[in-house]
C-alpha cells in the first residue's frame, strides 16, 4: 500500500481502501473517483495532505456514488465510533472529529445487547448513512469499534456516568481524538440539513410505482413514473443516473437530484420515469460486473416501455443522462430505436482516460498540492492509460494487471511487485478499464435526435471547457443542426450554486439550481410544443 511519513513517524497509507466495485459508488456524481498517488510523487507536508479530502481517490466513474470509500482513503469523514457503557451499551452516539480545522459530525447507532452488539457510522456531511461496522465490542469499561470498509477503528473508555466515550480513531496510520456522547433520534432528526426542494404533498400530479421488463436481461426494473393531472398523452422523459448503484432519486450525500428534478419537470407538464439501477434497491438483474453498455440496455427497455402507454406521446420520448449517464443517453442516441431528444447533465464528451487525467489535475490543484506532484501523477497516470491502450482486447484482467504493474514500476521503483499489481488491480477492473478506454465520439458522431448539453463551470468531476466543446464537435460530425450547447456559471458537478466547486455536496442546502432547472423545463418545451 502507497503511504507516506508524516512528522514524527507513522505511516499514513494513501491505498485505495475499498473493493473495485465501491470505486463506482463514490460521488454522487461527482461522476468521477480517481488512484491513489504513489508515495514518491506526494512530496506534500501532512497538512496538505489532509486537505485533499477525496482528491487521492479522483479517479474511477462513481460519478457520484458512496461516501463511505471518499471517507476511507482521505481520513477526511471515517469519523468513528459508539459506545456505550456495558450496563446500556445500545443507542445514538455522536462525537466530532477535527480534520485540518473542519469539524465533521460523526454518528454511530449500536444495538443489542453488550455481548451481541451490532452498529452502523454515519457521516452526515459527507452524505454517509448506515454503513455497518465489521464488530463493535465491549470490554470492561471500553469501546472497541472496528469499519473494515474505509480501515479505521476507534478504541474508548466510557466516563463513570456512561453517558460519554473518550478514544481516539485510528485510520491509515493516523491518530486522532473523538469523544463521543449519548444522542437520542430526536436530536439527529433536529440535526438533518434542510432540503427545502425536496416536493412535499399533497402534489399536483400522479406518482406511479412500476415495474418494467429488459427482456434482453431477463428481469424487471422498478421506478416510478410520475405524470401530470389530465388523460395525456404527455411527452416523456427517462432519468439516468451516474455511475455506481443509483436508486431511482439517484440519492447522494443527503440529496435526491432526480427526485427534485422529476417533481420540477412533471408539475411543467412533462411524464418523467425514474428507475433503480440494476440490481439496486426493488430493480432485478445483477449490478456487479455491469458495463456502461449493460446500463444502455436498461435504458432502451424504459424507452420501450413508456412508448407502449396510452398516456404517453411515443414520438416525444427522450433522456435526461447525468454524468455517466450522458455516456449511456449517447449510446442509447446512436442506436435504433433510441430516445427522441436527449439532455446531457454534466456528460463526457472526452474520452475517459482524458476525463480521469483533467479531473486529477483540477481536483489537487483546489486541494493545494504543489505542481510538481501534480505533474508527476499525471505522468504517472499517462504511462498507465497508453499501456491500456496496448492491450489487446482479449487480454484477461490478470493479464491487464501484469502489464501496468510492469509499467507503475518502471515510474515508481520504489514499489514492491504486491503493491504495484494491487493499485493497477484497480485500472483493470472491468467496468472502469472499459470507461478508461471509451470515447464518446464513437456514439456522438451518429446522434440526429436533438441535443441540450449542459455543464457548471465550476464542475472539477467532468470540466465544462474541454467536454462541452468535445460534445459540440461531436454532433457537428453527425450534422445534428439541433445542439444546444451551455456552460452554466458557478453550478458544480451536481448542479448545486457553488462558486469553488470543491464542494461539500452534503452541506449545501440547495439540491437542483433553480436556473439550471428551467434551461432544462424550457429546451424540452421547445421541443415538444
Amino acid at each position: 500500500m502507497n503511504a507516506v511519513h508524516p512528522p514524527g513517524g507513522g505511516v499514513y497509507p494513501v491505498g485505495l481502501l475499498g473493493r473495485p466495485e465501491e470505486f463506482r459508488r463514490l460521488i454522487a456524481h461527482c461522476t468521477f473517483v480517481s488512484v491513489p498517488w504513489p508515495p514518491a510523487l506526494l512530496k506534500v507536508r501532512w497538512s496538505t495532505f489532509q486537505n485533499i479530502k477525496f482528491i487521492l481517490l479522483l479517479f474511477a466513474l462513481a460519478v457520484m456514488k458512496t461516501p463511505y470509500f471518499l471517507l476511507a482513503a482521505c481520513l477526511l469523514g471515517a469519523t468513528a465510533a459508539q459506545a456505550q457503557n456495558s450496563p446500556a451499551p445500545a443507542g445514538i452516539w455522536e462525537g466530532s472529529l477535527d480534520v485540518s480545522g473542519r469539524a465533521l459530525r460523526t454518528v454511530f447507532e449500536l444495538k443489542g445487547p453488550a455481548a451481541a452488539l451490532t452498529g452502523t457510522l454515519a457521516v452526515p456531511q459527507q452524505g454517509l448513512t448506515g454503513m455497518l461496522l465489521s464488530s463493535a465490542i465491549i470490554r470492561h469499561d471500553s469501546l472497541l469499534l472496528d469499519a473494515d470498509k474505509i480501515g479505521g477503528k476507534f478504541a474508548g473508555r466510557f466516563a463513570a456516568d456512561g453517558q460519554r466515550v473518550t478514544g481516539i480513531w485510528s485510520q491509515g496510520g493516523a491518530q486522532l481524538p473523538l469523544t463521543l456522547v449519548r444522542s437520542s433520534a430526536e436530536a439527529q432528526a433536529a440535526a438533518a440539513p434542510a432540503r427545502p426542494q425536496e416536493p412535499k404533498g399533497p402534489l399536483p400530479y400522479r406518482a406511479l410505482d412500476l415495474t418494467f421488463p429488459n427482456a434482453k436481461g431477463g428481469f424487471n426494473l422498478a421506478g416510478t413514473l410520475t405524470l401530470p393531472q389530465g388523460k395525456g398523452p404527455f411527452p416523456a422523459v427517462v432519468l439516468v443516473s451516474g455511475s455506481g448503484p443509483e436508486d431511482r432519486d439517484e440519492a447522494v450525500f443527503g440529496h435526491k437530484p432526480f427526485l427534485v428534478l422529476a417533481d420540477y419537470l412533471t408539475r411543467r407538464g412533462f411524464a418523467v420515469l425514474r428507475y433503480d439501477d440494476r440490481g439496486t434497491a426493488k430493480s432485478g438483474g445483477t449490478f456487479a460486473g455491469a458495463l456502461t453498455t449493460d446500463f444502455t440496455a436498461d435504458v432502451q427497455a424504459a424507452l420501450a416501455y413508456l412508448r407502449t402507454r396510452p398516456d404517453i406521446k411515443s414520438r416525444q420520448v427522450g433522456l435526461i443522462g447525468h454524468s455517466e449517464g450522458g455516456l449511456i443517453a449517447w449510446q442509447s442516441a446512436a442506436q435504433p430505436q433510441g430516445p427522441d431528444f436527449v439532455v446531457s447533465l454534466a456528460g463526457p464528451g472526452l474520452p475517459g482516460d482524458a476525463i480521469l487525467l483533467r479531473q486529477q489535475v483540477d481536483l489537487a490543484r483546489a486541494a493545494g498540492v504543489d505542481s510538481a506532484a501534480i505533474g508527476a501523477n499525471r505522468r504517472l497516470h499517462t504511462a498507465l492509460f497508453a499501456a491500456l491502450h496496448r492491450l489487446p482486447a482479449t487480454a484477461t484482467t490478470a493479464e491487464a494487471t501484469q502489464q501496468l504493474a510492469v509499467v507503475m514500476q518502471q515510474q515508481v521503483p520504489s514499489l514492491s511487485a504486491e503493491q504495484a499489481q494491487k493499485q493497477t488491480g484497480r485500472l483493470t477492473a472491468p467496468w472502469l478499464r472499459s470507461f478508461l478506454l471509451t470515447d464518446p465520439a464513437t456514439y456522438l458522431t451518429k446522434v440526429k435526435c436533438p441535443v441540450l448539453a449542459i455543464n457548471g463551470t465550476t464542475d472539477l468531476q467532468v470540466a465544462a471547457d474541454e467536454n462541452l466543446p468535445a460534445i459540440e464537435r461531436g454532433l457537428k460530425a453527425a450534422r445534428n443542426s439541433n445542439v444546444t450547447v451551455r456552460a452554466l456559471p458557478g453550478l458544480n458537478h451536481l448542479f448545486q450554486t457553488d462558486a469553488a466547486g470543491t464542494s461539500h455536496y452534503a452541506e449545501i442546502e440547495e439540491t437542483f439550481a433553480p436556473s439550471a432547472l428551467k434551461v432544462v423545463g424550457d429546451w424540452l418545451a421547445k421541443q415538444t410544443k
